[in-house]
């Protein structure tokens, strides 16, 4: 079980502060560093100072780490063309020296779009535009080099591009693809995603839908095994019950519900509630970290809990 470090930006951090996350959840030994992608805050916060854009702030990490991988979960296909998104991903992976990995999703928060009027369509055409998108950032990344890529796409129609950049990473950057849609999740997963996310399921539920992914893989002929499958949990992990109260107060949350519904308690209790999640397959988890100031809380789950894996 790999652990990972997973931030919400848009709840209200500067780059200063993400970066000390980033480079404490390096320095600590955690595979990645990821961030939400969001333009507005969510429930009772001010999300002072504002949002930070996602791709800037990998941009930024890219040049200020050295081993820790960097990604999104998920980046909104509302969001961005998909042309220009493979670009700066692109980018980003050189940058990174080929550290990148690319989370994306049809867009949800429809609050954040009127907010920055940024048009959000119907569900059903959202799921579409991300198929297309889908389609078209694999493409150019896939078209070899000195070739010219087409895509005769319904809303993303592209002619005669050069496909460039390529990202360091061949045949491409990893595509992680999640979330609880029984149909057209599984379907999409199944031919794009290198890696299958489900954010803050239990175990049921997530065992439930990794088969559906799992069926959907096999449906292609596409081998399961050659997926790697995740989960995000909000952590909140203490050396004893009054630290897991602390730490859960500061985020506005009740130790008991974060232990029902995240990966919480001592770290007796959250390497038990791992292994819940390792046996229907999960092989690793998002951690998802509230309050950026507590890095100590980083370094006590590196030390108590990911060194015993």
């Amino acid at each position: 079980m790999e652990l990972r470090i997973f931030t919400e930006p848009q709840q209200g951090a500067t780059y200063d502060q993400l970066l000390a996350v980033a480079r404490c959840a390096e320095d600590a030994g955690y595979g990645a560093f990821f961030r939400s992608d969001h333009y507005l805050m969510m429930g009772d916060v001010s999300g002072e100072p504002g949002p930070t854009d996602a791709w800037t702030t990998l941009a930024g990490l890219a040049r200020e780490t050295s081993r820790i991988r960097l990604g999104t979960l998920m980046t909104a296909a509302t969001f961005r063309l998909p042309g220009p998104l493979a670009i700066t991903v692109a980018q980003v992976d050189q940058m990174s020296g080929g550290r990148v990995e690319l989370g994306i999703g049809t867009g949800w928060f429809a609050e954040e779009h009127s907010a920055y009027g940024i048009p959000f369509p119907p569900l059903a055409e959202r799921f579409d535009r991300l198929e297309e998108q889908l389609a078209v950032i694999t493409g150019l990344w896939s078209t070899p080099a000195g070739e010219r890529f087409d895509h005769d796409g319904r809303y993303y129609p592209v002619r005669d591009s050069p496909a460039l950049p390529k990202p360091v990473q061949q045949p491409r950057p990893p595509i992680l693809l999640g979330g609880t849609g029984p149909k057209r999740t599984p379907r999409l997963a199944a031919r794009y995603a290198d890696e299958f996310n489900l954010p803050f399921a239990s175990v049921p539920d997530t065992a439930a839908q990794f088969d559906r992914v799992r069926a959907a893989c096999v449906e292609i002929g596409r081998d399961p095994a050659g997926m790697v499958w995740s989960n995000a949990l909000v952590l909140c992990c203490g050396r004893d019950d009054a630290e897991v109260a602390r730490r859960a107060a500061a985020i506005g949350r009740e130790p008991d519900e974060l232990r029902a519904n995240g990966l919480a308690g001592t770290p007796a209790e959250v390497l038990d509630t791992i292994g819940r999640y390792a046996e229907i397959g999960s092989e690793r988890l998002y951690l998802q970290v509230l309050d950026l100031s507590d890095l100590e809380h980083l370094e006590l789950v590196a030390s108590e809990v990911m060194a015993k894996l």
